[in-house]
């Protein structure tokens, strides 16, 4: 049976990719011959071992991935990285941390790593660790949503609730569909897990409303409030759903009951 800790890293890592995998090299077929005659390939150099990596990563082969990582240079930081975000998806952690900070210590100028260490911490609810890594990541990636998101999420489990506010609306100003992205592979990862969700949900509502997307706020409510979020008296005072109030849909949303867990 997996521990605590080990279900707290399978559902939480969700992965943001810096670039795109590799795709298949499609057959070019002449329109003259019929569609039963046999394609023909064009000719196409050799996968490199860091590309075939990344196609076992999309396949969620993440042995095969190591394995082939491991033929790679051995001094590329991103290399080291990629082999510690497959032990990760493992559930692998002491194997990831090994490989974060070997990619660390021939980069130190590279966020990711940093970030995916504190994604460890986050699992093993050392939150200020967690926290402490993301800071230093942000300072070599400040433009980085999935980093502030993730120190949004290290500061809600801390209850710091407000520092936790403005981490999520930075990284929802820096990349509007943050708090969308589900299951895409590469070389960050971003935290997805939280204990409470329905705060969670509201905390998010309330920074969708903020940016006018009144259509996600109202979802993130919805959520929150079928989460068991009780204080529905935040709702009616909260600046941010001023301008939702006198609508239908939020209306509505208020006569919900809350689900029985």
């Amino acid at each position: 049976m997996l521990s605590v800790r080990s279900l707290a890293v399978l559902w939480a890592a969700c992965l943001v990719f810096g670039g795109a995998f590799a795709q298949d090299v499609k057959p070019v077929r002449d329109p003259l011959l019929s569609s039963t005659t046999p394609a023909v390939t064009t000719p196409s150099e050799p996968l490199t071992p860091e590309v075939r990596g990344d196609i076992y990563m999309a396949r969620k082969m993440y042995r095969e991935a190591i394995e082939t990582y491991e033929k790679a240079p051995q001094n590329s930081a991103v290399i080291w990285n990629k082999i510690g975000i497959a032990y990760h998806q493992l559930l692998q952690l002491d194997a990831a941390m090994k490989r974060y900070k070997r990619a660390m210590h021939l980069d130190r100028k590279y966020a990711e790593p940093v970030n995916n260490a504190g994604t460890i911490y986050y699992a093993e609810r050392r939150y200020g660790k967690a926290v402490k890594f993301y800071k230093k990541a942000l300072k070599l990636e400040p433009d980085s949503a999935s980093i502030y998101s993730n120190l949004g999420t290290g500061y809600f489990a801390e209850k710091k609730y407000k520092e936790a506010l403005v981490a999520y609306d930075k990284a929802l100003r820096l990349d509007p569909e943050i708090f969308e992205h589900h299951n895409t592979y590469g070389v960050l990862l971003q935290e997805r897990t939280v204990d409470e969700r329905a705060k969670f949900h509201y905390y998010l509502a309330r920074i969708y409303a903020k940016e006018g997307q009144n259509d996600r706020a109202l979802e993130y409510i919805r959520k929150a409030l079928e989460e068991g979020f009780k204080d529905r008296k935040k709702l009616m005072e909260d600046p941010e759903f001023a301008a939702l109030r006198e609508t239908p849909q939020f209306q509505a949303l208020l006569k919900l009951k809350p689900r029985v867990l």
